[in-house]
């Protein structure tokens, strides 16, 4: 099958300058909007760590900044799920990992047709 030039998609490299939200801030807001959007319950505790949890149960998020356990792991993070038909797992993100990573990371893993 030959396909035209004109049909493929163009090639988009972003200029270095637009490249800032590679960069971690150290705020959780795309994560945060996210799940809000899709209608996770979030919960902030008084040491400004955040918990989240699907709708069904299977998974969760947490961001743990004051955590003092999850520092000693070098986590931010944690992500935890629970297949409907596998063994449980989770990821870890540490402190320079981007929110924007992690909420692509999430996005992926909930539009997954397996979930």
């Amino acid at each position: 099958m030959t396909v035209s030039a004109p049909l493929l998609p163009a090639v988009a490299r972003p200029a270095p300058e637009h490249r800032s939200w590679l960069s971690s801030n150290h705020c959780a807001g795309p994560v945060l909007d996210l799940l809000d959007g899709l209608g996770w319950a979030v919960v902030d505790t008084p040491e400004a760590n955040i918990h989240s949890t699907s709708p069904d149960g299977r998974f969760y998020v947490g961001w743990l900044p004051e955590d003092p356990d999850a520092w000693k792991r070098d986590i931010v993070w944690q992500v935890r799920v629970q297949p409907a038909d596998g063994a449980p797992w989770v990821q870890e993100f540490g402190p320079y990992t981007p929110s924007e990573a992690v909420a692509g990371f999430l996005a992926a893993l909930i539009a997954s047709p397996g979930r």
